[in-house]
């Protein structure tokens, strides 16, 4: 657990780059402003995962997955929040699925390249063989016409 309650702060860059991201151009805010945000933040995150945990110690589970914080949003009367929030959770999916298709290639393109390195290799190493079998037969050539 947190040893200070600053600690269970969220990072001032990331609360600054939404802050900025969600106002419009030309805007400033003030560094007291930014820090109430901050805060505000840091307890709404706090009091979501304390009510979301509540719902899955009543599943049995240890552990806090998208549908409890759904249902935790609504406890709350945060209604407001669970479309924008299935919206994000279905692009989250969608994001993952791609980059597991995206590793997936990878891997195929990876293996096909090792295989057809392998048939390369062993093309010459045949190759090999076959030029040191037509090397030794010159050389029995040889010998048989010295002899």
């Amino acid at each position: 657990m947190a040893e200070r309650p600053e600690d269970l702060n969220l990072p001032n860059a990331v609360i600054t780059r939404i802050i900025k991201e969600s106002l419009p151009d030309g805007v400033s805010i003030s560094k007291e402003a930014r820090s109430a945000i901050s805060r505000a933040t840091s307890v709404f995150v706090l009091y979501a995962t304390s009510c979301t945990n509540n719902f899955a110690m009543k599943g049995k589970r240890k552990t806090l997955n998208a549908s409890d914080v759904l249902s935790a949003m609504e406890e709350t009367e945060f209604q407001r929040f669970v479309t924008p929030l299935k919206e994000a959770l279905e692009a989250y999916k969608r994001e993952q699925k791609g980059k597991n298709e995206a590793s997936e290639q990878k891997k195929k393109d990876k293996d096909k390249k090792t295989d057809s390195e392998e048939q390369d290799k062993s093309r010459d190493e045949d190759n090999d063989e076959d030029e040191e079998r037509l090397e030794e037969e010159e050389q029995n050539k040889e010998e048989e016409v010295d002899n």
